[in-house]
């Protein structure tokens, strides 16, 4: 809902944030159109400190999963940095398969890909047993990040991580480690926020959470968005509670 002025000046922003903090940069620049998203990828030499795009498959039109391959192979060829190929298919319309995803994982230039299908399904699974050391798996469906991990996911992409950042990152890092029981307490811990933070259509409700931090200075959104209700705040504001009253005491129960 950003206008390209918009966009532009939040990227500049967010630029300036990486580059003096050392994180890494990976800016947004897929849409359902293949000469817009080229033209868009290859915008990306002109941000400094791009490191990759987060390129969402074509939504709308419905292409069909060969030619999901073929768009990104196309953009893959012109982007100046790798691409994370973004898989939601109950916001696109249009999901790829095992069979996609280990033909992009054999694309150069495609360094991963975010997995919002909704679980962790045989597809999944298969795209981690069968691409490990080559292709990224970033977890995107908030609430199944641990398990994603556990089966070999390298990191996530997470929304819900605006909140309680620190916990996410050392559920993560559990998963990555093997502290099982650890991260287990953590995700139970936040579940309920992310329950809450998906209970109305996104980013409304962590708009509102945000806002109640005093991190934003408005929780409003653009139509045809509408605000977080007030039933919806409540819930976030306890769920928050919840989660953040044992973040920082160390691991999280065994």
């Amino acid at each position: 809902m950003l206008d390209d002025a918009e966009r532009a000046a939040v990227v500049d922003v967010i630029a300036g944030v990486c580059a003096r903090t050392g994180a890494i940069l990976v800016v947004g620049a897929g849409t359902n159109d293949t000469r817009t998203t080229i033209a868009r990828h290859e915008a990306l030499a002109d941000v400094p400190g791009a490191r990759a795009s987060l390129a969402v498959v074509p939504y709308y039109v419905r292409p069909s999963e060969a030619a999901v391959v073929r768009h990104f192979q196309a953009v893959a060829k012109r982007s100046p940095v790798p691409l994370i190929v973004y898989n939601i298919p109950y916001r696109t319309g249009r999901g790829l398969g095992a069979e996609a995803l280990l033909e992009l994982a054999a694309t150069e230039n495609v360094a991963g890909v975010k997995q919002a299908v909704g679980g962790i399904d045989a597809d999944t699974l298969a795209v981690l047993a069968e691409s490990a050391g080559r292709f990224a798996m970033l977890g995107g469906d908030d609430a199944f990040l641990y398990p994603l991990v556990l089966m070999g996911a390298a990191g996530a992409i997470a929304a819900s991580s605006h909140l309680c950042t620190r916990r996410f990152v050392e559920m993560i890092e559990c998963g990555r480690r093997g502290a099982v029981a650890d991260g287990r307490g953590h995700a139970e811990a936040l579940l309920p926020l992310v329950r809450a933070l998906f209970a109305e259509p996104s980013p409304a409700v962590i708009k509102a959470a945000l806002h109640l931090e005093g991190r934003i200075p408005t929780p409003d959104v653009r139509m045809p968005m509408s605000p977080a209700s007030p039933e919806a705040v409540a819930r976030v504001r306890a769920a928050l509670a919840d989660a953040s009253s044992d973040e920082f005491r160390g691991t999280a129960r065994s």
